[in-house]
């Protein structure tokens, strides 16, 4: 009866927590993806899915023109491998580009991007 084995491992393997098969993609982020924002904001904060392997991951963040306006600094937030930031240079009014790639625990690697404006001043 070799079904049996057979289908149990198929049944088992069909059990398992989605998580096990799973990619780290974004939940939230600080600023909010499209938001308008009034102020430039120190940092863009992005919340993952699963916990990132931070020297594998970046978040990039970009003007108009192409240049790069983050400081580089990618990290933890509060020891959280969930989230994770980086700070920017003082940002005037504009679109700009988060570009980010993803790296969790489990390997697996994942990208994307979205943007943010900031309105002119009054």
């Amino acid at each position: 009866m070799r079904i049996i084995p057979a289908t149990f491992a198929i049944l088992v393997a069909l059990a398992l927590p989605n998580a096990v098969f799973a990619h780290a993609f974004p939940r939230s982020s600080m600023p909010p993806v499209g938001a308008t924002l009034k102020t430039a904001p120190e940092a863009v904060v992005i919340t993952f899915t699963e916990a990132l392997e931070p020297r594998f991951s970046s978040i990039q963040v970009t003007d108009a023109s192409g240049a790069r306006v983050d400081t580089g600094d990618l990290h933890t937030v509060d020891g959280d491998a969930h989230r994770v930031a980086v700070g920017l240079k003082t940002l005037a009014a504009g679109t700009y580009k988060v570009t980010w790639h993803a790296t969790s625990v489990d390997t697996h690697k994942t990208e994307g991007s979205f943007t943010f404006t900031i309105a002119p001043g009054p």
